[in-house]
């Protein structure tokens, strides 16, 4: 399917995580990416100018509307999905997305929403945070180690966990993959992100 590319994105313009931007070519190309608590979108713009298809979903009803790209590429969803169900059971996706954003009892249905050979591409606060700004509060900081445990049964291809000072943060963060139920050849999980060409969009 080719995606038309804006020549502006108003919102969400923000760059995308470096961390999303580093592991983002794990993604099948063309596979359809959930994006977890979206924002305003600069995650979801990303990989729509890299040609995916997008499951967008955040509470806000502001900042799923400032997110224009076109219906045909992306499905957006309006929930709260800490205290309602969760919008896309089911569902099976080629890539989740979620940065500055835990809820532990989501964890399980996010790795459940991963297609055989899909992508987590997890960034969040890590204890240690609270010494240098918010969020503060244990229940939004990972513990050492913590998202190694909880993809345990993934294949783990990156992991980080420390302290970033542009701004101050303590962040914990991996690159997961639920590998292919029958490979057709070894996989190759690379470890640096190829050169890709990005349309122009002035």
């Amino acid at each position: 399917m080719s995606l038309p590319i804006p020549s502006l994105s108003p919102h969400g313009s923000e760059p995308a995580s470096d961390w999303v931007q580093r592991w983002s070519h794990l993604v099948r190309p063309g596979g359809t990416v959930l994006d977890v608590a979206c924002g305003q979108g600069r995650h979801a713009w990303w990989f729509y100018k890299r040609k995916h298809l997008l499951a967008l979903v955040d509470r806000s009803q502001a900042a799923i509307d400032s997110i224009a790209i076109p219906a045909s590429a992306c499905d957006k969803v309006v929930a709260d999905i800490e205290a309602g169900p969760w919008p896309f059971a089911g569902r099976r996706f080629d890539a989740v997305v979620v940065t500055n954003y835990l809820w532990r009892p989501l964890m399980p249905v996010l790795l459940d929403s991963l297609a055989p050979g899909g992508v987590l591409i997890y960034e969040t606060f890590a204890q240690g945070n609270e010494t240098v700004g918010k969020p503060s509060r244990p229940d939004f900081l990972l513990r050492p180690g913590e998202l190694l445990h909880i993809c345990q049964g993934l294949r783990i291809v990156a992991f980080e966990d420390g302290y970033r000072d542009a701004p101050p943060r303590f962040t914990q963060r991996i690159a997961a993959l639920r590998e292919p139920s029958s490979p057709a050849a070894v996989p190759r999980y690379l470890l640096d992100s190829p050169r890709e060409s990005i349309p122009a969009t002035g």
